[in-house]
C-alpha cells in the first residue's frame, strides 16, 4: 500500500504543479474563464476580483504541488488538496453536465480540455487523493524541514515574479488563436476534418393552453388542426467540433461597415493597436507617437482598434491610426495586455509587444523595410 501511496502522491504533485505552471503563463486566461462562470451564475460583482483569484488559485495550485511531493505538512496540505479538487470537480461537473461552458480552462489556453475530458481529469485526481488522505499523518517528509522551506519560499517568489512578468509583457508561451505566426483569416475558418453539430429539428405546437414540443418522427397521434403551430428551431443534440479557433473578430468603420476581410486579405505591413476601454495614460502614449511617425515614413498603415466609439477628431491621440470598432471580447483573447500593438502582413501576424515593450517595437520598425 505504501508503494501505491507514493505513486500517487507524485502523480497529484506533478499534476497540480504542471497545471499551475500552465495556467501561470496566462493568469488573464483564467480570469476570463472564471468571469464566464460568473456570469452564467449571475455574479457579476465578482468580476473585477477574478485576476486576484486566478493569481492566488495558481500560486496555491504549484505550492501545493511541491508541498506534497516533498511531504512537507501533509496534514495540512491534504486538507487544502481534498477541498480544492473537490471545488474543481464541482467546476468541471457543471460545465459538462449544464453545457454552459464549453471548456473549464484547467489547463489554460495551450492544453484546452473539453468539459468531459476536464470533469475525467478531475475526477481521477479526487481518487489520488482520497488514496493519499488516510495516511496524511503517516508521510514523512523526504528532506529537511529547512531545504523544504526554501523550496517552498522561491515557488512562491518565482510563481509570483513570473505570473507579474508575463502580465506585463504577454505570455512567454503564446497558445492563443493571436500567436506571432497565424494567419488570422485561416483561423477563421472551420478546421478541416471538424464534425458539425449533431442537431434535430424539433417542433412545437399549442394545443388547449399548453405547449408541447416534438420531432418530425414523434408526432403526437392525435395531431390535427386543433394544435396551433408555435415554432420550429434546431435543436443541438451533441456538440461537435467545428468552432474556428478565432470567433466573433469583426472590424468594423465608423459607419457601420465590415472591412475585416479586406483589410486582412490586403498584402503589405500593417499595425494595430489594440485598446479597450479607453485610453489609459502613460509613457506608452510618446512611444506610440514615435512608432507612428516611423512607418509613416515606410507608408505603413495604422489602426486603432476599440470596442469605444472613436470620433476621427482624438483630441490629438493617433489622428494617423484609422479607428476601427470590434467587441470588447475580441480584443479580450487578441490582447492579453492593455493596449497591445500587432505587426501584420496581410493577414499574418508578424510580431506583437504589449505598451511596455513599445521601445522594442519601435527598434524593431525601424529595421523592417
Amino acid at each position: 500500500m505504501k508503494t501505491i501511496v507514493n505513486i500517487s502522491r507524485f502523480i497529484v504533485g506533478v499534476l497540480f504543479i504542471f497545471s499551475g505552471l500552465v495556467k501561470a503563463n496566462d493568469p488573464l486566461g483564467l480570469s476570463y474563464k472564471m468571469q464566464e462562470f460568473f456570469e452564467v451564475w449571475g455574479m457579476h460583482s465578482f468580476n473585477n476580483s477574478t485576476l486576484a483569484f486566478s493569481i492566488i488559485i495558481i500560486t496555491f495550485e504549484i505550492l501545493a504541488g511541491f508541498a506534497v511531493l516533498l511531504g512537507w505538512k501533509m496534514r495540512l496540505f491534504s486538507w487544502l488538496l481534498l477541498l480544492l479538487i473537490i471545488f474543481f470537480t464541482f467546476l468541471t461537473g457543471y460545465a459538462l453536465f449544464s453545457g454552459k461552458i464549453r471548456e473549464c480552462g484547467c489547463f489554460g489556453d495551450c492544453i484546452p480540455l473539453q468539459a468531459h475530458e476536464s470533469f475525467i481529469k478531475d475526477l481521477i485526481l479526487l481518487v489520488l487523493i482520497l488514496v493519499i488522505f488516510p495516511y496524511r499523518n503517516q508521510m514523512k517528509p523526504l528532506f529537511s524541514r529547512t531545504f523544504a522551506k526554501v523550496v517552498l519560499f522561491f515557488s512562491l517568489v518565482l510563481t509570483f515574479a513570473f505570473q507579474w512578468y508575463v502580465l506585463q509583457h504577454l505570455p512567454v508561451v503564446d497558445c492563443l488563436p493571436y500567436k506571432v505566426g497565424n494567419n488570422i483569416p485561416e483561423k477563421m475558418k472551420i478546421p478541416p476534418g471538424a464534425i458539425p453539430d449533431s442537431t434535430v429539428i424539433m417542433f412545437t405546437y399549442e394545443k388547449n393552453g399548453k405547449q408541447s414540443s416534438f420531432t418530425a418522427e414523434n408526432f403526437p397521434a392525435d395531431f390535427d388542426d386543433s394544435y396551433k403551430f408555435i415554432k420550429r428551431e434546431d435543436k443541438v443534440v451533441r456538440k461537435g467540433t467545428a468552432v474556428p479557433a478565432i470567433r466573433d473578430f469583426a472590424l468594423q468603420t465608423n459607419y457601420g461597415n465590415d472591412t475585416t476581410q479586406a483589410l486582412l486579405t490586403e498584402p503589405g505591413k500593417k499595425l494595430f493597436l489594440f485598446l479597450k476601454d479607453g485610453y489609459k495614460p502613460g509613457d506608452w502614449i510618446d512611444r506610440m507617437d514615435m512608432i507612428i511617425a516611423e512607418t509613416s515614413k515606410k507608408n505603413m498603415k495604422g489602426f486603432l482598434v476599440s470596442n469605444l466609439e472613436i470620433e476621427n477628431n482624438r483630441k490629438g491621440f493617433f489622428p494617423e491610426l484609422t479607428p476601427l470598432k470590434t467587441d470588447g471580447t475580441a480584443i479580450k483573447t487578441a490582447a492579453r495586455y492593455n493596449p497591445v500593438l500587432f505587426l501584420v502582413d496581410g493577414g499574418t501576424i508578424v510580431e506583437k509587444w504589449s505598451a511596455v515593450d513599445f521601445d522594442q517595437a519601435l527598434r524593431y520598425l525601424s529595421a523592417t523595410n
